[in-house]
């Protein structure tokens, strides 16, 4: 069992909204913005209130602008400025990825170049925020599995830079494309075009699947609906779906994807570098293998597994890294073995210890390796004595 993320657009979600949840959630206002921070933009802080909606204590957010700040920015100034700042490597990709989902529908929706595309809204300080803070407090959640409900879109009116547009906004239902929505909702804009991106990129949408709860954040959005609470409720537990039943907590895992490649002409050091991008990428495993491909020609196979979410963004980061011209994809299944952390303590300090379970039976146990590898740094000794201290270590606690 991993961990599961559940979002319930009760209210709706917005960028801001999904940020407030988080924090709510557990998520260190502390941390969050000392990753933000590394994206190097003066003139903003996170103002953090407790609020009250319907009778359900709230957490609301405002990213508090100071100081004159670009009315609108284009997608490839957005992009440069995630791609130089500190984000952790697969919070940045996710950013990017939420960035260009939306210059690529409000590209479309107003007939025009996608780099064309300039954002007003979505371009502002606040919305850059807001998006990379979605991404960020992901990253410090350890990236669970997301699975939201289907959200209500929302009905009426709003007012944009562009002038009046109906609910839900041609840019939502364009982001939204292909995935399951409700045209239905509160009057106003319940999912906004960030929202919208947040949803379709960091989300399965569908069903939401068995959870044990271990804590739930509510974020509050600023307006108010007559018939329901503006929340977004987000619930952190175990995911009780990936096991079957009588299994010991191990089953078979679906909606997994291998992503491949042949290469012929590429470097030692361009396949190291593309297995390192497709794990920072959010890939599960990546790997080289030797090929013989057409003419007789020694090669490589270049693969990652990925889930469905990211399937996309390991397959772009594979692109990107290496000559080829295209990669493919096929779904798979894997069995898995139920998995546990247990922080043992050595002479060189703390280090964690994968378990693995086999209908409550311990099967293995491995010592993490970047664990061990700190503790031989701060001590000067071989990263060999740490493995083999923490391993004797979970040994004495099992006797």
């Amino acid at each position: 069992m991993g961990k599961l993320l559940l979002l319930e657009p009760i209210g709706g979600i917005a960028g801001d909204m999904f940020l407030a949840a988080a924090l709510d959630l557990g998520v260190a206002s502390s941390e969050l913005s000392k990753v933000l921070g590394t994206l190097g933009l003066p003139g903003w802080r996170l103002e953090v209130t407790s609020v009250e909606v319907d009778g359900i204590r709230a957490t609301h957010v405002d990213v508090v602008v100071e100081g004159p700040q670009p009315q609108a920015r284009d997608l490839a100034e957005i992009l440069d400025l995630v791609g130089h700042g500190g984000l952790p490597p697969r919070a940045r990709e996710r950013a990017r990825a939420i960035f260009e989902r939306i210059g690529r529908a409000e590209a479309k929706v107003h007939g025009i170049p996608l780099e064309k595309v300039h954002f007003h809204e979505v371009g502002a300080l606040d919305s850059i925020i807001d998006v990379c803070g979605a991404a960020a407090a992901l990253d410090l959640l350890g990236w669970p599995r997301v699975v939201s409900a289907p959200p209500e879109l929302g009905t009426g009116l709003v007012r944009t830079a562009h002038g009046n547009l109906p609910v839900p906004p041609p840019a939502v239902l364009e982001i939204l494309a292909g995935k399951p929505v409700r045209l239905s909702g509160p009057p106003g804009e319940a999912v906004t075009p960030t929202g919208a991106a947040l949803l379709a990129e960091l989300c399965e949408i569908g069903d939401l699947p068995a959870v044990a709860p271990e804590r739930v954040g509510y974020g509050a959005g600023t307006a108010r609906w007559p018939d329901r609470p503006n929340v977004l409720r987000m619930t952190l537990g175990q995911d009780l779906s990936r096991a079957e039943p009588g299994a010991g907590g191990r089953g078979w895992r679906t909606g997994l994807w291998v992503i491949e490649a042949n290469l012929d002409d590429a470097t030692g050091q361009v396949l190291g570098r593309a297995v390192e991008a497709a794990l920072e990428a959010g890939a599960l495993d990546a790997w080289v293998a030797p090929a013989t491909m057409k003419k007789g020609r020694p090669g490589f196979l270049l693969g990652a597994l990925a889930t469905g979410e990211l399937r996309d963004a390991v397959a772009r980061s594979l692109l990107a890294e290496t000559p080829t011209l295209g990669v493919r994809a096929h779904p798979v299944e894997r069995l898995e073995l139920a998995r546990e952390w247990v922080e043992v303590g050595t002479r060189y300090g703390p280090v964690r210890v994968k378990v693995a379970k086999d209908g409550g039976r311990t099967v293995g146990a491995h010592p993490e390796y970047d664990d061990c590898l700190v503790r031989a740094k701060a001590n000067g000794v071989p990263v060999r004595e740490v493995l083999d201290a923490a391993f004797a270590a979970f040994r004495a606690l099992q006797d």
